[in-house]
């Protein structure tokens, strides 16, 4: 049975809360793409024509509206709380895990997002509404480069196009929360990123990740991984061994590569080392994260969300930062927007 109690936040945002602590919870994306699509097609639609078609039963006489996000809507419009509304919160609302808590509350943004310009599931614009929701002041947007064509990365032209749609939502916004600029840049063979250096230098934020050939013999790797590190346009080296300990990709061994070495470079250079935050990745494992963090890297507690809700999952990372002892000054997403740049610029 639905929750009786009064429901006023609308249908529109039923559908988004549902979508949002479904994709949190790592559901299946076909499922969850219905209940945003539901809300996109009723978006539109003047209120009353809503709750008229909730009334006589015919809101699946629209495309895109099923019977499942139909029950919702009309309950919505009832001012009802929707019954799967409620049945997620009670199972899925509140923090992800235990630990972590108070350096959740220190962090000031997200340096590693996607939308669906790449491999996202979502519009710019619904990343930075749900980021902001989640309380970020600001959000850097990282979808990848051209090389990742099974992720539909980003010419210099997309990436061109990409920029100008930032700022018209940064100029949409007034400045309450700021989009930043950014890219997910493939690190290639010789350790060059995948990017022109033109379009690297208009960004703001540059995650370096690996991508292909992780098992490169480990010399070759290493030779990869700090000639990146090591360049001023990379800030961010992101999900440095690229394994996969569990979700629907399956499982995938670490890169191997001298640690030591590209964490020492990582250091000496000022980039920072990511603690990707999505639980099939886990990466760096403890053993690494805790090395950089002896070595006195820096760090960036990152989401790498694919979907709105999957912003949330920065509690996985937070529990593990905490676990591993960094001061919170060392991860630059608690820093204020100005210093973040200014460290970003300064590389």
């Amino acid at each position: 049975m639905s929750d009786p109690s009064h429901y006023v936040a609308g249908p529109v945002a039923a559908l988004r809360r549902i979508a949002f602590l479904l994709e949190r919870a790592r559901e299946d994306t076909r499922r969850i793409q219905a209940f945003r699509s539901a809300a996109a097609v009723i978006l539109p639609l003047p209120d009353d024509e809503v709750a008229a078609r909730a009334e006589q039963g015919t809101l699946t006489d629209l495309a895109g509206i099923g019977p499942s996000t139909a029950a919702v809507i009309a309950d919505a419009c009832r001012g009802v709380l929707p019954e799967r509304l409620a049945r997620l919160e009670a199972e899925q609302a509140g923090p992800l895990v235990p630990g972590g808590r108070e350096l959740r509350a220190l962090l000031r943004g997200d340096c590693h997002s996607h939308s669906d310009w790449s491999d996202g599931g979502s519009p710019i614009e619904e990343m930075a509404i749900t980021a902001m929701e989640l309380g970020h002041e600001y959000l850097v947007l990282t979808d990848h480069s051209p090389r990742l064509k099974i992720a539909r990365g980003l010419s210099a032209e997309r990436l061109r196009r990409q920029l100008g749609v930032v700022d018209a939502i940064n100029e949409h916004l007034g400045g309450s929360f700021t989009l930043l600029k950014g890219i997910e840049v493939d690190i290639l063979d010789d350790g060059s990123l995948d990017q022109t250096d033109e379009m690297l230098g208009q960004l703001e934020v540059r995650v370096a990740s690996v991508h292909s050939k992780l098992a490169m013999d480990r010399d070759a790797m290493t030779r990869r991984m700090v000639s990146a590190v090591r360049n001023p346009l990379t800030n961010v080296l992101g999900h440095c061994t690229g394994r996969l300990v569990t979700g629907q990709r399956g499982t995938r061994k670490e890169s191997q590569f001298d640690a030591r070495a590209v964490f020492t470079a990582c250091a000496e250079s000022g980039t920072a080392v990511e603690i990707n935050s999505r639980p099939e990745r886990r990466d760096p494992p403890t053993r690494l994260l805790e090395l950089a963090r002896d070595l006195g890297c820096l760090f960036s507690i990152d989401s790498d969300a694919h979907a709105p809700g999957q912003l949330d999952m920065l509690d996985y990372g937070c529990e593990r930062a905490e676990e591993a002892g960094i001061d919170s000054d060392r991860i630059i997403n608690t820093w204020p927007r100005e210093r973040l740049l200014s460290w970003a610029s300064g590389r």
